[in-house]
């Protein structure tokens, strides 16, 4: 990425019944309309809300699962902005044959990205098409806006690999970044 026009803070959503159910919920025929967030995961949204008041948001963009929809609403009614505006770009990593297994899971999958940035074994999305639809969506934003924070609420796995091209690191290698909490924001930056 070349210099930005606009300063992006990238957050994770807040806790979502498939964190608790400890399950990959990646399909969007199902994480578009259900495992929304938990009430841990509501008041995650609040606080950080509160404590981001200071970083003068201007507009917020999200992932159309329902977890991260609901986290951005949030934000927003505590902010007082716009309604978030959806993007499937921002959307969670698609996990294949690892849909609805345990979380454990991603741990196989983060190996095997370690040693292959394109790899889409048992029909896992890969590093390099999820950073690329990521950043093309940044780059539709470096169109539109001027000036501008925006917030992108988003999903742990494609923020660390949207983050991996801020970090001039290979896509395959995102785990290598600091853990995105849930709820937690961050300023996207090299």
């Amino acid at each position: 990425m070349t210099e930005l026009k606009n300063t992006y803070m990238i957050m994770r959503h807040g806790q979502s019944e498939a964190n608790v159910a400890d399950i990959v919920v990646s399909d969007p025929n199902i994480g578009c309309d259900n495992y929304g967030l938990t009430p841990l995961g509501k008041e995650q949204a609040r606080e950080t809300a509160f404590a981001s008041r200071d970083k003068q948001i201007d507009v917020i963009y999200c992932s159309d699962f329902k977890r991260t929809r609901e986290t951005a609403d949030i934000v927003a009614h505590v902010l007082s902005l716009a309604p978030p505006i959806t993007d499937i770009r921002l959307r969670e990593r698609y996990f294949g044959a690892y849909e609805g297994l345990s979380s454990s899971s991603y741990s196989e999958v983060w190996e095997k990205d370690a040693l292959d940035s394109t790899q889409e074994e048992r029909g896992v999305e890969s590093t390099m098409n999820v950073r690329a639809r990521a950043l093309a969506a940044i780059a539709d934003l470096e169109r539109l806006y001027t000036d501008k924070v925006i917030l992108l609420v988003s999903h742990g796995d494609t923020l660390q690999i949207l983050s991996s091209a801020f970090h001039n690191i290979e896509s395959g290698s995102h785990r290598s970044l600091p853990h995105h909490e849930t709820g937690e924001i961050k300023i996207l930056m090299r």
